[in-house]
């Protein structure tokens, strides 16, 4: 199975919100669509499921065109989407019908969701009574219904708190252990690098990074270097070329070319009798690989 995203592009008059967008999830894992505010993740996501027409381009799952009403897809949309007057009960098992699920199998499903994510209690409650935290959990449940092959998540984890947002990932680590094709989208750098393989980072509607995201660390050609000594090894790091990047309460840190700077450095410090007491070589961060690549592009 696949999912394979060809030239997409969408306008809107004059204005380019997405431009030849391409990409290919051959494999399960989770993809991650990174961009600031008005990138075009979330037009690349509707277009992707059939919700906004393209100008051009395509996109096929599983070897032909994509025709999401016929697909099993589970999709937790940014903007929330329950009924606030309607009771929850009557509107997930509502939704189970729109997939054409059979009510029997509707219910345990729901039985099994609504246990696992902690809204039993919540049932007999419309979803204006509920949690921002709570409707999202409602919400994740009705995605799941069906065990769909392919998940499309944005902004799972917006507005949660530390114990939902643990949550969450539980689930979404449980839905990757079943062999899930999952497309994320987030601003939470940190969760895209603790769950995602593949990545591509939109700016102004343009794709200005895209591979695996091991690939691009490696790919940056420089580290990070933090060292913690109890001795002045600041001349040293001058001696070596370093500039500080920040101090930090772990020690200084410091932008490397490579290994052998950071090793260097090192030396001279034994040399003179000032062994580190931290040194650890670090590769950059998505989150600062993100700043960089999407200020570049705004430079243009």
């Amino acid at each position: 199975m696949s999912l394979k995203v060809e030239n997409i592009s969408k306008k809107y008059g004059d204005f380019t919100a997405l431009e030849s967008l391409s990409f290919e999830i051959s494999r399960p894992g989770v993809f991650a669509l990174l961009g600031t505010n008005g990138a075009g993740k979330t037009t690349s996501i509707r277009i992707i499921l059939g919700m906004l027409a393209k100008n051009s381009g395509s996109v096929s799952w599983n070897g032909r065109e994509m025709r999401p009403a016929e697909e099993n897809i589970g999709y937790l949309a940014e903007d929330r989407g329950l009924y606030p007057k309607i009771n929850v009960q009557e509107q997930i098992y509502f939704f189970a019908s729109l997939k054409g699920i059979k009510k029997s199998e509707a219910g345990r499903e729901i039985d099994y969701w609504f246990e696992r994510l902690g809204i039993n209690e919540y049932r007999k409650k419309t979803a204006a009574q509920l949690s921002k935290g709570n409707q999202q959990k409602v919400q994740l449940a009705a995605a799941l219904l069906g065990n769909p092959k392919l998940l499309v998540l944005d902004e799972p984890l917006s507005g949660l708190d530390p114990v939902n947002a643990d949550l969450f990932k539980s689930v979404i680590r449980e839905e990757i252990s079943k062999e899930k094709y999952i497309i994320m989208s987030s601003h939470q750098m940190n969760i895209i690098e603790e769950f995602c393989d593949d990545i591509v980072i939109l700016n102004r509607g343009k794709t200005v990074l895209q591979g695996n995201l091991n690939e691009i660390k490696r790919a940056e050609g420089r580290v990070n270097l933090l060292v913690k000594s109890d001795f002045d090894f600041m001349p040293l790091a001058a001696e070596c070329g370093l500039s500080i990047k920040e101090n930090t309460p772990n020690g200084v840190c410091f932008t490397v070319a490579g290994e052998e700077q950071a090793y260097t450095l090192l030396g001279k410090m034994t040399a003179a009798g000032m062994p580190p007491v931290k040194f650890e070589l670090r590769e950059p961060t998505l989150n600062e690989i993100f700043i960089e690549r999407v200020g570049e592009s705004n430079e243009v």
